[in-house]
């Protein structure tokens, strides 16, 4: 005589849970970094080597600017 196992329901199991948790923290991860890109640095321009970046528009700034400083303030 043997006695069949009941096979118990997939979400009573430990792995699917385990392995949905990864894909689940990268997911909240990605809404809690989009949540602080639109509300926190939203207005802030993207500056790289001396150039400002305001949409399409590029504006110079630094290397011109520093040297007539520079040169004005010489006595």
């Amino acid at each position: 005589m043997t006695t069949a196992t009941i096979a118990k329901p997939w979400y009573r199991e430990f792995w699917p849970w385990f392995l949905m948790a990864g894909p689940f923290l990268a997911m909240v991860g990605c809404f809690i970094t989009i949540y602080f890109a639109f509300t926190q640095f939203s207005n802030q321009p993207i500056q790289e080597e001396g150039l400002v970046k305001r949409g399409l528009v590029i504006e110079q700034q630094g290397a011109g600017a520093a040297r007539q400083a520079a040169v004005q303030s010489k006595p």
